[in-house]
């Protein structure tokens, strides 16, 4: 059983001793992870497989979430479903000790959290947009161009824009 506080810290110490090639499925349910740097994710749910192998335990996770984001386009809050998925291995020994770092503690406790939240962050898009057709805002005034049209045009940006003023100067 899982601490409530800390749901991602799982108790392994069965596992060690555990013949090559045992492993246990970990299940995720509602989660929220609140970081430092002010991120929340939330409503994570996810599986993480841990497995023994002669280095180490092998964590492999699937999980998903949803995270609040502002639209780079039109500037409104929405959420946005991640998914992530990580293989770390956590080693007996420094011989085997992967680029990671991460090592199996002397207390047989390993905690997930730093993971599961290190590979979402990596799923945050970098540019986020509401939903693909999003029209933004208008340059003149402001006005959310999703909810209506406010009557400004966009000014032609086109490279093409003086070639269409030289046709209409022959005329």
């Amino acid at each position: 059983m899982t601490n409530p506080r800390k749901p991602l810290r799982l108790n392994i110490g069965f596992l060690i001793n555990s013949p090559i090639g045992v492993s246990r499925d970990f299940l995720f349910d509602s989660l929220t992870i609140t970081s430092d740097d002010g991120v929340v994710i939330e409503s994570i749910e996810g599986v993480a497989k841990i497995s023994r192998t002669p280095q180490g335990l092998l964590v492999e996770g699937r999980f998903e979430g949803i995270v609040c984001l502002e639209c780079a386009r039109c500037l409104v809050e929405y959420q946005h479903r991640l998914g992530w998925e990580f293989t770390e291995l956590y080693a007996f020994t420094h011989d085997n000790i992967t680029d990671s770092g991460l090592l199996v503690p002397d207390d047989a406790h390993i905690d997930l959290q730093t993971l599961v939240h290190d590979f979402a962050l990596v799923e945050i898009p970098i540019t986020p947009i509401c939903k693909p057709g999003c029209l933004g805002l208008c340059v003149e005034c402001g006005q959310n161009l999703n909810e209506k049209d406010c009557g400004h045009r966009p000014p032609n940006d086109s490279p093409f824009s003086a070639l269409k003023d030289l046709l209409e100067s022959k005329d």
